[in-house]
Order: C-alpha cells, then structure tokens, then sequence
C-alpha cells in the first residue's frame, strides 16, 4: 500500500514522465557514470550480469547447446573503431540474430522513422568518445511510466560476433544496447522470445496500438486511418507472406511481401466528377515503389485539380494509391495513437487518456470470463463517461469515439518460474449513474453492450468502440477464474473522459455460537491504544452488533473515511482484508468478520487523529510503528 501511495505521489510530482523517468532498479545513469570516470574503470552491471542467467532459461539456458562457448564482450573488443551512431539511425542498424524477437526489432526499425520518439527512448549525450565508461541507458515505457535502464556494455557473442540484435555496418551498436536493455527490464534475452510489433510500439512511445485485418476491415477503415494521421499516430502496414521464399519478395507492382511499410498520409480528391479515397505508404528503404494508379508518374493526377493535387516525387520511396487498391494489396495495419505528452506538434488533435493500475487476486477480484456467471461480478469494475460526441461531419455515424487496452503486467519475467500470459480480456455495459461495485444479479439480468474482439493471451488486448454518449461500465478478467496477474487498463478518447473504479466486498448469511477466545482476546488488544490519546468506545454487546451490521460500501478511495454508511476503502486494502481473514474456501467467519471491523475501526480513528489538518496523510515515528 505504501508503495502505491508513493508511486501515485510521484506520478503527480511529474516522476515516470519521459521528462523525468523512473530510475529503473535505482540506477542513476550520470552517477554512475561519474564514477566509473573518476576511478578510471569501466562499469559492470551488478543487476544484469554478463552470466548465463542474463540469457535465458530453457532453450537458451545454462545448460543449452545454444549457449555454449558465448563470451560477453565490449564493443572496443569486436572492432577497433566502435560508434554507437553513424549517420543517423535506419533500418540496416538492425538486424536479427539467434533470438526470436523479430517483433520487437520491427518496432525498433518504426523508432527509425520518426525522429521525435527515437530522442525519447535512446536519449542523447551518447557515444565511444571521451565521456566512455562501458555505460549507456534507455528509456521504455512499462505500464503507465516512463522508466531509465542503465546497462554495461558487455555484449554475448559467438566466434567472435555478436550473437543477437546488430548491424549491417557492424561498427555500430545503438540496436545492439537497445535490445540489451530491453531484455533487462523483462528478465532475459529469452523472454523476448515470440510477440506481437505493437508491444514494442507501445513501449517506445507510451501510446496504445490497434492491429487491422484488412481482410475484413470496419467499415470505417478509412475515417480511422485519417483521423490516426490527424492525431499524430504511428501507422504501419504490411502485405503477408504465404513461405519463407515470400519474405521481402517483390511483386509484378513493386510491393515488397513480408515487409513493413510506414503509412503517412490519408485524402480525398476529387477525380472526374467523383471522390477518390487515396493513401499515402512510404517503403523505408527510400526507393522500390508501387507503379500501379496513382503512382508517381501515373496519368491519374492530370485529371485531379492543382488545388486538391499531392506533392508528387520520384523514386524516394513515397507513392500514393487508392484506398480501393490498398485494401487489395495489403494484409493488415497497425496504429499506435500516441500521449499527449508525447505530441510536440500543435497542429495534431490531441486524445485524452485515463489509465488505472488493478489486479485479479483469487478468492477476491479473480472472476473469470462471463461464462463464470457466479464469479464474473467480482472482477474489477471501471466506468467511463462518455459526455461528447465526435467532431467529425464526414462520418454518418454519431457518437463518442474511444479505443480500451488492457495489457497484464510483468508477464514476460515469469516465465523463468514457468509461467506466461494469461488470456484476457474485457466487457462493456451500459450504466446509469451508478455509485457503487454491481452485483452478481446485475450481470445475470444485463447484457454487455460491447466486449473486446477476442480473449487472446497476449500482453495486451485493445479494442476501438464508438458510443453514444453516456455512462459505461468496463469489466476486465481473466478466460479462467482464480488466477492472479496484475493489469493496467488504459482509455483513449477522442473528446475528454472521467473514469472512476468500484470496488467491493462480499457478505451471505452470518451464523454465529458466540465469540471464541481468540476473538475475545483480540478485540482487547485493539482497544489498547492509549498510547494514541485515541478515543474508542467502551466494548458492549450494543456496539458490536452496530458495528457488525455496518456494511462494507468500498467505492472510490480517494476519500478514506468511516462514514454513516460504511467504511470506504481501496482495492488494494480490500485483498489484504480477504488475505487475512479468509478461510481456505474464501469466506469469512463471523469471528473474523468481528476482527476484520474492529481493526478497521480503530485504523480509521487513529489515522484521523493524527491527521488534524485533514491532509490525507500521516506520519508515524519509530515508537509508534513498534506499539
């Protein structure tokens, strides 16, 4: 709990901004370097070491054929001349080695493409030159922050190369480092292994990604691509490959299969008396463009007027073609709208973003899909309010815009204890001005308005919905019910949001024979709080059948307090609760139930106590720790 409070204060204070990110581990990359300068030394990473167990587990574990005969070395120890730059970033900076994370280097080769959010996640000051001490950091978001990982330089190789990430120049190792750090923050190399590009997206850029089948697009495609390019959003397309023989094979047009193209621009010109829908791609190896209509040199443009006519070149990798065309040749699409914080440029439109931190705990907030009808209500429960609808007079459809991600936290580093994603997902409801966590009855009698595409076990789920105004209910759980994780959930809105949590607690019929010795001798303990100056009231048969009939009411935790109605509390302290006052079969007796309020009681009074001012916060010395 402490930790939380302090990681929300932080968050107000501007901590875990790319501005100000969040020292990962503690590491402070000036400091360190500092003194690995004043000594003279190079730096050696205590936290990642250049070990087996930086490696992996399983196939790449200690005891694997693929990690025989690996030395970590410098860069200065495989080159004579090593740069952590030349000449700018691009793609051939990259280059895969023996580990499955092509997703994730895709998503390095996007950071290439846009040179605001390559500055945010490969900071600059960077370099083999005279501040060298074997020491670089980068910057990734992780769950709602930004965070700074500091690495040393030594890097696994085989026979001499590097046994990873590297690139074509072979002098030059940004990507290198880059993948080292990556690795760190998720446990290993290994556990980089398999993923999806748009985890990588959203790591270096704190944004959140749609994928699109363009197989079966909405509808809407195009109005979203626009509005995308409108917002500032990253965008990606690609053309599948059926074989290897496939991988970047180009076609009869000169569309490269297997390959990820970069999708910068959206419009409508007006094309012998009819509108024309077209799509502006660019080939990230500056040349290999579409020859088909609307192509460079193609006669379509002679009969677009000068006004409505786009900025034509030859040869350097930007084409156009007809939205009709594009879904044709193309497979999918993916979008990674962006912060806020993130945009520099004014002309973008901005979307709000709301972001909560929950958790699935079995036994209290672990529910399960809504095939579990008896548990599903006990998951989390967000509301959103939707207030205004889109500002858009080309689309038919009137509502509110917004896309919900659910990603699950830190699953990559569990799997060297034999774990891995679960399948998540989410549900939609529609509410009316509902203030407290809705019961079993509600889902049994309710149906969900909208629901993610798919429980899938990947880190994220997303999907994008367009309502109509008004107050909606976000449920998100596990496939399976009783499996514990820990989740972000995220809402990106075309117009501002308010979403709020509601918690809750569980009661049935409560059957009692009388207090056991136990309880008799807790309830005595906690009264003893002289040392306080604490007022609590005398114990009688009378104040505790007041105090058991109180219900629990936990609903927002912003303002814990011991009201009328009942105790207010968050979620956190409510899996503690159930924690430790639960019996195996996940209820709770009335003896404990008696206990359970009683130190809440106490808690509540104590804490105002000591809060006079009223700020929300205390601070207790050693002496009243110990007591």
């Amino acid at each position: 709990m402490a930790s939380n409070l302090a990681k929300k204060r932080a968050l107000a204070a501007g901590f875990g901004t790319n501005a100000n990110a969040v020292k990962y581990l503690n590491q402070d990359f000036e400091a360190l370097r500092a003194q690995c300068l004043n000594r003279g030394g190079l730096f050696s990473d205590p936290t990642f070491p250049a070990a087996p167990e930086s490696l992996g587990f399983n196939e790449l574990g200690p005891g694997s054929y693929k990690t025989r005969a690996v030395q970590w070395k410098r860069p200065g120890e495989l080159c004579s001349s090593p740069e952590f730059i030349v000449g700018g970033a691009t793609r051939t900076d990259i280059c895969q080695g023996a580990l499955g994370d092509c997703w994730l280097l895709a998503a390095i080769a996007s950071l290439t493409l846009n040179e605001d959010v390559m500055a945010r996640v490969v900071p600059v000051g960077q370099s083999f030159g005279e501040s060298y001490a074997g020491i670089f950091h980068f910057q990734f978001w992780q769950f709602g922050e930004w965070v700074d990982v500091v690495i040393d330089d030594r890097l696994p190789t085989k026979d001499g190369e590097l046994l990873f990430v590297h690139s074509a120049e072979g002098s030059e190792f940004w990507s290198a480092l880059l993948e080292k750090a990556y690795a760190k923050v998720n446990g290993c190399y290994e556990a980089l292994s398999g993923g999806s590009t748009t985890e990588g997206f959203e790591d270096f850029t704190g944004g959140i990604a749609e994928n699109y089948d363009l197989r079966k697009p909405p509808p809407n495609m195009f109005q979203i691509i626009k509005k995308a390019i409108e917002s500032g959003a990253l965008l990606g397309c690609s053309i599948d490959i059926t074989s290897a023989a496939d991988s970047e094979a180009v076609t009869r047009q000169k569309l490269v299969k297997g390959h990820a193209y970069s999708l910068t621009g959206a419009v409508e010109v007006t094309y012998r008396g009819r509108k024309e829908k077209l799509i502006r791609i660019r080939n990230p190896w500056g040349q290999v463009e579409w020859t088909g209509a609307w192509s460079d040199s193609s006669s379509e443009w002679n009969s677009v007027d000068d006004s409505e006519r786009q900025n034509v070149k030859a040869d350097d990798g930007e084409f156009w073609m007809s939205f009709t065309e594009f879904l044709r040749h193309y497979s999918r699409i993916e979008i990674c709208t962006l912060t806020p914080d993130t945009l520099t440029d004014d002309s973008v439109k901005h979307w709000s973003v709301c972001n909560y931190d929950g958790s699935w705990r079995k036994g209290s907030t672990a529910g399960g899909c809504r095939n579990h009808a008896y548990t599903f209500w006990m998951n989390p429960q967000f509301v959103i309010r939707l207030d205004e609808e889109d500002d858009d007079p080309d689309d038919n459809e009137v509502g509110c815009s917004f896309v919900v991600g659910l990603i699950q936290k830190n699953r990559r580093r569990l799997r060297k204890v034999g774990e891995d994603m679960h399948t998540i997902g989410f549900a939609i409801y529609e509410v009316r001005k509902r203030e407290v966590h809705l019961d079993k009855n509600y889902f049994l009698t309710h149906a969900q308005k909208a629901r993610s595409e798919t429980f899938v076990n990947l880190r994220e789920v997303s999907t994008r919905f367009k309502m109509p105004p008004g107050e909606y209910l976000i449920v998100p759980s596990t496939f399976e019910p009783h499996l514990n994780g820990d989740f972000c959930i995220r809402v990106f809105s075309e117009k501002q949001t308010e979403t709020r949590p509601f918690y809750c607690f569980a009661g049935t019929d409560i059957k009692t024979d009388g207090f056991s010795l136990e309880t008799c001798r807790i309830m005595v303990n906690l009264m003893d709080v002289s040392f306080l100056s604490v007022s609590i009231p005398r114990l009688n048969v009378v104040s505790i059948c007041l105090m058991c009939l109180i219900p629990f009411n936990l609903l927002n935790s912003r303002n814990a307090s011991f009201p009328s109605s009942g105790f207010t509390l968050n979620n956190g302290i409510y899996q503690i609760l159930v924690a430790r006052y639960a019996e195996p079969d996940m209820t709770i007796d009335f003896d404990n139930f008696v206990a359970c309020l009683m130190r809440l009681d106490m808690m509540f009074r104590v804490f105002m106590k000591i809060d006079a001012h009223d700020s929300g916060s205390i601070e207790l010395d050693f002496h009243q720790v110990s007591e």
